[in-house]
């Protein structure tokens, strides 16, 4: 039996640097792009997904700026220092945290400040200690460099979770921001003071006046030469992982390459600027690879709850994830705005969509989901909503899929029907046609996407294929789904545009069913099946 003792220590939730440096985890070399920051000088944003290393990255800043010279032996920025008589030297780090704080009540963002002010005027005096918090920053800014003889580095983790906390919460949220105006302009006023800045988040809320006041902040999230400053290329996991990727097939008996293949469709395709390497998410890579199981351990940690209200709210069309009709331009992908209808900017940079395609001429991007784990794990978290599950039983939007998935492996097509007349006897009762067209088409789409986790599915809405082909070992069911209409109407198409001859040599039984839905009484009015 393998000794657990004798692998190697993935860092899974390690958000310090040298206690992943000096507790011998595997560390996957990011201080280049250290190197390049540092000796760039601007003052930095960036905006990332949660769980995708900017609180490593800025601890390893942190590291840097305090001249822990040891703690990169051996590392990209070590040699790249090597002839620089100015590296390593140490300079006051003034290093923000936002994550461990709870956001959701008036005077909790005042009191994370106070706190970190007074750890600082330990260090430096607390004689202004009764005075405004941006005040004592000021001071202390000052004060840093008089005792010093350096200018100050200044590290925010997080920024936005006092806001994003506060989004539901009006009045919170302004105070938030009026919190902020107050506190962080001063990395504006008294940049003389100021070696380095870096704020990271995960949106960029561009109407908070840390941005407008702090315009000389470069925005380096959708920049090429840093796409790959968190999160894991494939390049790095090959190089790096490889033992870790070997016992994973072994475990899941595949070869290496079936093992890379699966890797990459349930955790790469992360892209933070066009065309380049796509990025894996490294909190379920490394899950996965500690493990040696395939899981959705990044959607596992937080559903999406305010995300998805945000798109029952605005009546997004459920296909036009995959329809590859997502588009945005730059300042779209760059900014939040609460008030703003469209939710496609927030769940880019939230990470459950990612750039697929750029159109150089338009300057417009496609967007889509980045792979399986997080399109299987929100179309589950969107079932229930788009499918009405919350009306009825709220768990019962993951059963019906289970139930039909047993129902298409067995060939039972009765329960098939049976399962699909309940889902659509759901809908709500409405006027506007174009309300009822949606929600039927939701509800096919979102099921037989969701049962493509477990069988094959194909779904097309260009003219000429099937509305949708389900295969299994045994069986392939070919759909045609129609509203107030007729089942023969259905079938008759399938047979005259041939959609079920290319699986008609290969053993299977193959199913050609026409669906009718009737939208007055929302219910499936006809199913008609041609074995």
């Amino acid at each position: 039996m393998e000794n657990r003792n004798d692998r190697r220590k993935l860092p899974i939730g390690i958000q310090s640097f040298e206690k992943l440096r000096k507790g011998q985890f595997l560390y996957i070399d990011k201080t280049e792009y250290i190197y390049k920051l540092v000796h760039a000088g601007a003052p930095y944003f960036l905006s990332r997904p949660r769980r995708f290393g900017k609180s490593l990255f800025l601890s390893t800043l942190r590291a840097y700026f305090e001249g822990k010279k040891d703690l990169f032996e051996g590392l990209a920025v070590e040699a790249l220092e090597r002839d620089n008589p100015d590296a390593w030297q140490e300079y006051p780090v003034f290093y923000f945290d936002f994550n461990k704080k709870n956001f959701r009540r008036t005077m909790a963002l005042e009191e994370v400040l106070d706190g970190h002010l007074r750890e600082w005027e330990s260090v430096y005096g607390d004689e202004k200690q009764d005075y405004s918090l941006e005040a004592r920053f000021q001071w202390l800014l000052v004060k840093a460099n008089e005792v010093t003889g350096k200018q100050a580095v200044v590290l925010v983790d997080e920024y936005d979770k006092p806001l994003l906390e506060a989004v539901t919460d009006d009045t919170l949220e302004e105070h938030n921001k009026a919190v902020f105006k107050g506190f962080f302009s001063t990395l504006k006023s008294y940049d003389e003071y100021l070696k380095f800045v870096l704020l990271t988040g995960v949106t960029k809320f561009s109407k908070v006046s840390i941005f407008s006041d702090l315009n000389h902040l470069m925005d380096i999230s959708i920049d090429e030469r840093y796409a790959g400053i968190c999160g894991i290329t494939e390049a790095e996991m090959k190089a790096e992982l490889m033992p870790e990727i070997e016992a994973l097939a072994g475990r899941q008996k595949l070869t290496i390459d079936e093992c890379l293949a699966e890797l990459k469709r349930n955790y790469d395709g992360y892209h933070f600027y066009p065309d380049t390497d796509g990025i894996y998410n490294p909190f379920s890579l490394l899950n996965a690879l500690d493990k040696r199981e395939f899981g959705a351990y990044w959607f596992a940690t937080g559903t999406p709850t305010f995300l998805i209200r945000r798109l029952e709210q605005t009546g997004y069309d459920a296909k036009m994830f995959t329809n590859g009709k997502l588009f945005a331009d730059g300042a779209m992908l760059s900014d939040y705005r609460a008030e703003n209808p469209n939710p496609i900017p927030l769940f880019y940079q939230t990470g459950y969509l990612t750039i697929v395609d750029y159109d150089r001429r338009r300057m417009r991007y496609t967007l889509g989901y980045p792979n399986e784990e997080v399109k299987y794990g929100f179309m589950t978290s969107i079932a229930p909503y788009y499918l009405h599950a919350e009306d009825h039983d709220p768990e019962s939007a993951g059963t019906d899929i289970f139930a039909i998935d047993d129902a298409v492996e067995e060939g039972d097509l009765d329960r098939l029907r049976d399962i699909l007349t309940a889902l659509f006897a759901r809908l709500p009762y409405g006027t506007d046609e174009s309300y009822v067209e949606r929600d039927f088409q939701n509800v096919i789409y979102i099921v037989f996407m969701l049962l493509g986790k477990y069988v094959r599915t194909e779904i097309h809405s260009a003219k000429g294929r099937a509305d949708c082909i389900v295969e299994t070992a045994d069986y392939v069911y070919i759909f045609e789904f129609k509203r107030d209409a007729a089942a023969d109407e259905a079938l008759a198409q399938i047979e005259e545009k041939g959609y079920a001859v290319p699986y008609l040599a290969d053993g299977r039984t193959v199913y050609r069913i026409g669906a009718v839905f009737d939208s007055a009484e929302r219910t499936l009015s006809e199913w008609k099946v041609l074995c």
